[in-house]
């Protein structure tokens, strides 16, 4: 009996569970019931799965691979931190021992899922505490699907967006991001609208996630987020210094053929660090660069980290900015913060977790 799978079964589709049951000499429709306990019961081992014959469980589960902690491909919670607006962030275990954050946002009418694309960041954003430690690899495709089942396990309630935020560059682990989104509306019946994927921009990169998404997913309907958080040149790069590499200007202009290829508007996101870059003058200056953009502007009030010392904004501040970007006829709108009281801005878990289990540490 063959018992290689290419990869972790966590991410197939259900034809490619069939073939995959078939490969190892049982019917197709054990793939079916493979599809059925990985994606609606979220199986976490295959011995877990109690309609599969127990001698074909046995077996799968001695030959394991020592690449994975099971053939599902689920993590290991780690931690678990739940702020008091019962947002809920958790700590994942991957197979080779790293940790990666995502984040369960609830509303009174939706469930919001943040996911991570990589482990770390090599974007090196001032005001991210992922971007700290740098990029240690990019995530597979099992492991971003996996934290999405893995928030609708521990908050009980099936999630209704999932927006590409947490920690990494997506743009940097194209070909995972774009396969999880085919899983994520093949597999859990999501639809790509309720999927946003955010960027702070890698050059040359937004018109070719425009092709690849209709190529393969016959369609880009999910929301592009750009990360712009300055309105000039300057600015942005004594934010995010991999920015000198990329000016505003060719961003910009991708962001146009992005709009050109997709027909889809962009969403511009922006943290407002206070003092900073929330001032009237750069509300202007901002309403000015997207003059005649089809695009959205999302605010978003700085959470502290530590290493940096940015301030968060006042109300005042935020409330002044927003009103001079709708006098000047920019659509935009405000981020709730939430879960502040449980380390909720990217990165921030997994680094003062890592920091008190260090050799030495308080």
């Amino acid at each position: 009996m063959n018992t290689q799978a290419p990869r972790p079964l966590l991410g197939m589709g259900k034809t490619e569970l069939e073939q995959w049951a078939q490969a190892q000499g049982q019917p197709a429709f054990r793939g079916r019931q493979l599809h059925d306990w990985l994606y609606a019961k979220g199986a976490h081992r295959l011995d877990q799965i109690t309609v599969l014959p127990a001698q074909w469980r046995q077996q799968l589960a001695a030959s394991v691979p020592p690449a994975l902690l099971d053939w599902t491909g689920r993590s290991r919670e780690l931690h678990r931190a739940v702020a008091a607006d019962g947002t809920t962030k958790l700590l994942l275990a991957t197979a080779d021992d790293l940790s990666i954050e995502t984040v369960g946002i609830p509303t009174a009418d939706r469930l919001t899922v943040c996911v991570s694309s990589q482990v770390g960041c090599p974007m090196a954003c001032r005001f991210c505490a992922t971007g700290k430690g740098g990029l240690q690899r990019s995530l597979e495709l099992h492991e971003i699907v996996d934290q999405v089942l893995s928030v609708r396990e521990v908050m009980g309630t099936r999630p209704s967006h999932v927006v590409f935020m947490g920690m990494g560059e997506p743009l940097l682990n194209l070909d995972a991001v774009l396969a999880a989104i085919a899983c994520l509306c093949g597999d859990l019946g999501m639809a790509q609208r309720q999927i946003t994927v955010s960027t702070v921009g890698v050059p040359q990169t937004l018109p070719r996630l425009a092709e690849l998404a209709l190529e393969r997913l016959g369609r880009a309907q999910f929301t592009l987020a750009v990360s712009l958080h300055a309105p000039d040149q300057q600015l942005r790069e004594e934010l995010i210094p991999t920015a000198h590499a990329y000016p505003i200007e060719a961003l910009l202009d991708d962001c146009r053929r992005y709009v050109a290829i997709t027909g889809r508007r962009v969403s511009f996101e922006y943290i407002l660090l206070g003092g900073l870059n929330d001032q009237p003058r750069h509300a202007e200056a901002l309403a000015r660069l997207l003059r005649g953009f089809q695009s959205h502007v999302n605010l978003i009030a700085y959470n502290p980290i530590a290493e940096e010392e940015f301030q968060r904004p006042s109300p005042q501040a935020v409330e002044g900015f927003r009103r001079a970007l709708v006098d000047r006829h920019v659509a935009v709108s405000v981020r709730a913060s939430r879960g502040l009281d449980a380390d909720a801005a990217c990165g921030q878990l997994r680094r003062r977790l890592t920091a008190s289990a260090a050799p030495g540490a308080a």
